[in-house]
């Protein structure tokens, strides 16, 4: 029922964009104006919980709870996990955004400042930080930490639905938790589709750069063909094998990137930036966190903060299923300092070396990228920024092969979520049903770049995403009662265990300082 209900929609909504791009784009525009009016305060207000749950989780009696049960091993090691995690959680946004973003805010910046100024420069790194740090992490830590603790420690499918047991008891199973299932395959593929769209378009930018070949829509429409062969062939061959080994090759070629701009950028104003812009992060993180502009009317929050959550939140399911997959053995406390803490910090490197090197060369270098970026789009400034550093074409020509590979490893991961969230048992899925995501992934990329519907799939992302920030408090409370009652059946058979051994060492005692007395008797409920 998931799987051909979930087809079904996509393919109705693929058509809709498709047939009638314009009706379709006015639709999800009046969509997107009343979820951010009447519901932006509840995004921000329910990742900002997200992120203060799993810290909690980290630091109480909970944290050395193991995903799996007490004897289970991890099955990666440390670097294998942690490239996992960066590939399929932000690989092509960090490579697409890390210039640009910092730039937009520059030229259009937040909190009403002076466009173009050093206060905007200051302000469009720290706002960088805050839509790619710890808020995006934490919303995939508790969707995968959810999904790996249902499945691994109680049994479950591996299926969003599954995480509602606590609260919808047998009844997760029913219609509910079909139409809760059926959300997020639709979300995931939407999410998916407009994240692959926009990497097809920089790597389309990439090549024209790079050989010279017209960015045009032939170009995409062959990039996305030849993406689709390759992420098939990764997934077929499971994850230990595919997308282990391309998420290593993808966190290699990306240091390596981030190494040269380091490098070759201006080094010094690089780790000044990231030393200023992590502390202005974390002394205004509760700040913008909660930041909404009700009495300016001002749309940026909407237009960069509200849409960048409802953004994770869609991808939370893909996601976060893909990492429960790969977490397991670990412990709550590890996992959270893993999955939030470690990417946070590889992204705060990132953007403040792409994104402070473009600042640096529109302030101080007279590259004047933002003329760029209004005339060209984002996909270029990227690739604009290269031109000014010492072995250019080398370092595009290598950021077009991240591009792909990323695609790849994410297209690849993607296949496989969504395989496992519309199938009704866990395990491993079948290659058929692979197949079938994979086809529908590339078919639904190809028609929202031939109808230009990104933008209206953007817009479809904040209205689809609403729903599922109401059930992500819903699976906090459920996780959390389910921890409670792992925490009190270990205490419970940590006590008994102390019992017994007091009872022995008294049995010891006694037979030791009188040898014809008979030992006390055991207690029958050890």
């Amino acid at each position: 029922m998931v799987f051909r209900f979930s087809l079904i929609l996509i393919l109705a909504l693929v058509a809709s964009a498709g047939l009638a791009p314009s009706a379709f784009n006015a639709l999800m525009q009046q969509g997107l104006a009343w979820a951010v009016h009447s519901a932006g305060w509840l995004y921000l207000l329910i990742v900002f919980i997200t992120l203060v749950f799993l810290l909690y989780l980290s630091c109480s009696r909970f944290a050395d709870l193991r995903i799996g049960g007490e004897d289970a091993e991890p099955q990666f090691y440390n670097a294998s996990w942690l490239s996992m995690l960066f590939a399929a959680g932000m690989g092509i946004g960090l490579v697409f955004w890390g210039a640009a973003e910092p730039l937009s805010h520059f030229v259009k910046p937040p909190e009403g400042l002076e466009p173009g100024s050093m206060a905007a420069a200051r302000a469009s790194m720290r706002y960088a930080f805050f839509h790619w740090g710890l808020h995006p992490w934490a919303i995939y830590a508790l969707i995968g930490l959810a999904m790996a603790w249902f499945q691994f420690n109680r049994g479950g499918r591996g299926l969003i639905s599954d995480l509602l047991q606590p609260i919808l008891g047998r009844h997760h199973r029913g219609w509910a938790g079909h139409a809760v299932n059926i959300a997020a395959v639709v979300a995931t593929t939407i999410g998916v589709a407009t994240t692959l769209g926009f990497g097809t378009i920089q790597i389309a930018a990439g090549v024209e750069r790079v050989l010279g070949i017209q960015s045009s829509t032939t170009l995409q429409l062959a990039i996305i063909a030849i993406a689709f062969a390759l992420y098939m062939t990764s997934s077929a061959s499971g994850v230990e094998r595919g997308v282990k080994w391309l998420s290593n090759l993808n966190l290699g070629l990306a240091g390596l990137l981030l190494l040269a701009v380091l490098v070759l950028g201006p080094t010094a104003f690089i780790l000044d930036t990231f030393t200023t812009s992590l502390g202005a992060y974390l002394s205004q993180l509760v700040n913008m966190s909660l930041r909404m502009s009700p009495f300016s009317g001002d749309t940026w929050v909407a237009t960069w903060t509200i849409f960048y959550w409802a953004w994770w939140i869609a991808w939370a399911p893909f996601v976060g299923a893909f990492i429960a997959r790969v977490s397991y053995g670990r412990r709550i406390r590890e996992f959270v300092f893993g999955v939030v803490l470690a990417p946070s910090l590889l992204g705060f490197l990132w953007f403040s070396s792409f994104g402070g090197t473009a600042l640096w060369q529109e302030l101080f270098g007279n590259a004047h990228l933002s003329a760029g970026l209004a005339s060209d789009g984002y996909e270029t400034v990227l690739f604009s920024m290269f031109e000014h550093l010492p072995l250019g074409k080398a370092l595009s020509a290598l950021a077009v092969v991240l591009l792909c590979i990323f695609f790849v490893t994410s297209a690849d991961s993607a296949v496989l979520v969504l395989a496992s969230m519309s199938s009704p048992e866990a395990g491993d899925p079948p290659l058929s049903r692979k197949l079938t995501w994979g086809v529908a992934i590339a078919l639904i990329a190809a028609v929202l770049l031939l109808a230009g519907g990104l933008q209206a799939l953007q817009s479809m992302i904040t209205v689809a995403a609403l729903p599922f920030a109401v059930l992500m408090a819903l699976i906090i409370i459920g996780l959390y009662r389910a921890l409670d009652e792992e925490s009190r059946l270990q205490r419970r058979r940590a006590n008994r265990a102390r019992h017994a051994i007091e009872q022995w060492i008294a049995r010891e005692q006694a037979a030791q300082a009188d040898p014809g007395r008979p030992a006390p008797p055991q207690d029958s409920s050890v």
